[in-house]
Formats: structure tokens, C-alpha cells, sequence
């Protein structure tokens, strides 16, 4: 996941966190293909919309990897 799919700037990336469990987010393609950050927790992982180059970090919106 090293290429930037979300099409938000590294630094922006960089500061962003998950909402849940606090740990670093890092892009990723969505089942459907559509661009999405995901959680780096070994224990929960959890996987955010990007919606129109905007991240959605709402645990509701979040979906179980």
C-alpha cells in the first residue's frame, strides 16, 4: 500500500489518525476500488471512505477489514 491512493498529501496523510484506536492510517483500495485509508492496528483494522479526496473518519463509516 505504498502507493498513494487517496490522493491526500503525504504530510496530511502523516498527521491523520484512526478515530478508534488511534493508530496511524495508510492508503488502501476499497472491495469496490474506491480509495480508503486503513488502520494499522494488528488487533481491529479498520478501513475509512475517502470520499471526493475527503477522508470520512467516522466509526460508523468504518468497515472491519
Amino acid at each position: 500500500m505504498s502507493e498513494n491512493t487517496t490522493g491526500l498529501a503525504p504530510w496530511l496523510r502523516e498527521l491523520l489518525r484512526c478515530p478508534v484506536t488511534g493508530t496511524t492510517l495508510v492508503d488502501g483500495v476499497g472491495p469496490g476500488g474506491q480509495p480508503e485509508l486503513v488502520s494499522t492496528d494488528p488487533d481491529r483494522p479498520l478501513a475509512y471512505p475517502v470520499r471526493d479526496g475527503i477522508p470520512v473518519l467516522l466509526e460508523s463509516e468504518a468497515r472491519a477489514v
